[in-house]
């Protein structure tokens, strides 16, 4: 890193464009952008266009600024600019030189001890060239680290320590546990936890304002509900709706993604709360059916509905242990009918429970 300075980001279609076929490239490239999923399109390409985690990304910046940048292991949920984040470290670092510098592999699909021993190892220990005083310290991004062998990286363990001086390692997965401590200690640790509704609806209306979307206000509000602090699942909520409606409203988002809508639940809900098991039943059934609604969903968004119901806390704790059993049933393809009995059942017996409790 030392000598080197920071530079524009690579324009890679730009440096591709041959004199010859001048038009015919422009008009490709052009068409690839129109084309390319906006999670791609709209990826942050510095460390300042990084929606959120400002504590962490200065933090990085700082040591970046330094010389002084460690070993990475980046984690926390899908979608919340993990490796965003660290590829805009890389183009700060390596400007026009990003694609020599920095050997990039998702370790889900190479995660064997050979990808270890040859080409990790063959990549740090190759001499980097520089124009600079010293030589520039080279990067290796593992992403997805946690889908690793653990004997690939207990070997990683030794290349990491064996080329510290000329290669800094960045780990990156959503479950730090997979990780074994003794490369967990070698690294310094930044949770990326799930990003804020401000954040995300900030970032959204960057996209629909750059591409010219018809987006009222229920729809922003039910990309940020749906997306639950995941970037990349909004942006592909938002795309995916775009192309199958002109207008993004509430409901274009619901019935996009197959999610129940507020007022779905709301109904649901009231049913289950008050109407005999027989018509609760009749008249979940044929919503269900009316409506593609998966039970799993519905379950879920009941369960949160559950939490705003004044009820006593006993009944409360009954009922949401008993609501999770029949969800953890559901993801075993058990069969939905008995399901939607055992979830009618549920709230039969909270009723009945609430009764006593207020006689």
């Amino acid at each position: 890193m030392a000598g080197t300075t920071a530079a524009a980001p690579m324009d890679i279609d730009a440096a591709a464009v041959r004199p010859a076929t001048k038009g015919k490239a422009t008009l490709s490239a052009a068409a690839a952008v129109k084309s390319s999923p906006w999670v791609e399109k709209y990826r942050p390409q510095s460390l300042a266009d990084v929606a959120a985690h400002r504590d962490i990304v200065d933090t990085i910046d700082r040591l970046t600024d330094e010389n002084r940048l460690p070993h990475l292991l980046l984690y926390g949920p899908p979608g919340t600019g993990k490796t965003s984040t660290i590829l805009a470290v890389a183009r700060k670092i390596y400007g026009s030189q990003y694609g020599n510098m920095i050997l990039e592999l998702n370790a889900s699909d190479e995660r064997g001890i050979g990808v270890v021993r040859q080409q990790i190892q063959d990549f740090a220990s190759a001499h980097s060239l520089s124009f600079g005083a010293k030589p520039a310290v080279k990067l290796v991004l593992l992403d997805e680290a946690d889908a690793m062998t653990k004997d690939a990286q207990f070997a990683l363990r030794r290349v990491i320590e064996k080329y510290t001086r000329s290669t800094r390692f960045a780990l990156i997965c959503n479950h730090v546990n997979k990780i074994i401590p003794a490369l967990q200690s070698r690294c310094t640790r930044f949770r990326f936890a799930p990003l804020d509704g401000t954040n995300v609806s900030e970032r959204l209306q960057h996209v629909i304002k750059s591409e010219g979307l018809d987006v009222d206000k229920g729809g922003l509000t039910a990309l940020v509900r749906l997306s639950n602090g995941d970037m990349r699942k909004a942006l592909n909520i938002l795309q995916s709706t775009h192309m199958a409606s002109s207008q993004i409203t509430e409901e274009a988002v619901y019935l996009c993604t197959g999610n129940p809508m507020p007022k779905d639940i709301e109904q649901i809900a009231s049913w289950l709360l008050n109407e005999p098991f027989s018509t609760s039943f009749k008249y979940i059934s044929d919503t269900k059916m009316r409506k593609g609604l998966a039970l799993i969903d519905i379950i879920r968004e009941v369960t949160m509905f559950v939490f705003k119901i004044n009820m006593p806390s006993n009944v409360r704790v009954k009922l949401i242990n008993d609501l999770a059993d029949i969800e953890y049933r559901l993801t075993f393809a058990c069969n939905d009918k008995l399901q939607l009995g055992a979830l009618i059942s549920t709230f039969t017996t909270a009723r009945t429970a609430m009764v006593a409790a207020a006689a």
